[in-house]
């Protein structure tokens, strides 16, 4: 079972445009050594819809040697049925502990179709999987306790904000599961989860990916302390001084979530590079605003250790 913050790492690339594999290391066991619950390798803030087979097999063997066994590493599969389960089979390879199974190539599908792509991905491995509940691959109840039955399926991650849907499919889930006795998790996907976290906790969903620890640990860290130690004034100043601003930066440009992440691995020391089309890099002046950002939330969390 996974616990704390969930890292997401960015994947570096080189001007030339490769997989920067140095790179990779160094953030990844710099991430791993702040503490977070887990790493999601090669997923949405890693650029996973840029990623060919082979250059997965690169990063997750990486990100694998890189944690040297101290949290569970898990990496992004999904598109196309015969890629989804392509880049299952090749994570299986690299030694990931698990997968994260994004949605299919973007067509509106059937329930029994989103089950069944579900079904098609996790029998071809005994990792434990993931599913990712956001924009084509939206479950019901229904279709939620199908995949949730799964012997591999553990966990479900949310990127709608439909709280109405999330609380329902969290009540069914759980009462399905009841006399199993399976483990199973739910998480918050939303970008930027923090801003939404006090949400999904009031409805059960007490986990949630952090792409601000793959640039700031240390404020992702004090925030969800603050959070799990009820400390509501540090909570509201980190979500009003960093957060908020974050969230209203990144919505500025369509893809900012990688590229501001991205760009905020570089300002702290290592050159993340370029990300691939079709997203763009963050504008300068963004990056800089990002800078003075990054500053509001350090002083904020100076200021609480003064008092």
């Amino acid at each position: 079972m996974l616990d704390g913050v969930l890292f997401f790492p960015v994947t570096p690339f080189t001007a030339s445009g490769d997989v920067d594999v140095d790179l990779l290391a160094q953030h990844v066991a710099r991430g791993v050594e702040a503490g977070p619950g887990g790493v999601f390798i090669g997923c949405g803030t890693g650029e996973f819809h840029a990623l060919e087979p082979e250059e997965m097999r690169t990063v997750v063997r990486t990100a694998v040697d890189a944690a040297a066994g101290r949290v569970p590493v898990y990496a992004g599969a999904g598109g196309p049925v015969a890629s989804a389960k392509a880049f299952a089979q090749v994570a299986a390879e690299s030694g990931a502990d698990g997968l994260l199974l994004l949605p299919p190539y973007l067509v509106e599908m059937p329930q029994a179709g989103l089950v069944g792509y579900t079904r098609a991905v996790s029998a071809v491995t005994d990792l434990p999987l993931v599913v990712y509940n956001r924009n084509n691959a939206r479950f019901t109840e229904g279709s939620a306790i199908e995949v949730a039955k799964l012997p591999n399926v553990v966990g479900f991650k949310d990127g709608t904000g439909d709280f109405d849907q999330v609380a329902r499919i969290v009540r069914a889930v759980t009462d399905a599961l009841e006399n199993e006795g399976k483990p199973f998790q739910f998480f918050n996907g939303l970008p930027t989860a923090e801003v939404s976290q006090q949400a999904y906790r009031a409805i059960g969903v007490t986990l949630y990916s952090s792409a601000t620890f793959a640039f700031a640990p240390d404020v992702s860290l004090a925030f969800y302390r603050a959070l799990e130690d009820g400390k509501e004034p540090l909570v509201a100043a980190l979500l009003r001084s960093f957060f908020h601003p974050l969230v209203r930066l990144r919505n500025k440009v369509p893809g900012y979530a990688v590229s501001l992440i991205k760009a905020g691995v570089t300002l702290g020391g290592l050159q993340a590079g370029p990300v691939r089309p079709p997203l763009i890099d963050a504008a300068p002046d963004d990056v800089d605003e990002l800078q003075r950002i990054l500053s509001a939330g350090r002083a904020v969390l100076a200021d609480a250790l003064v008092h």
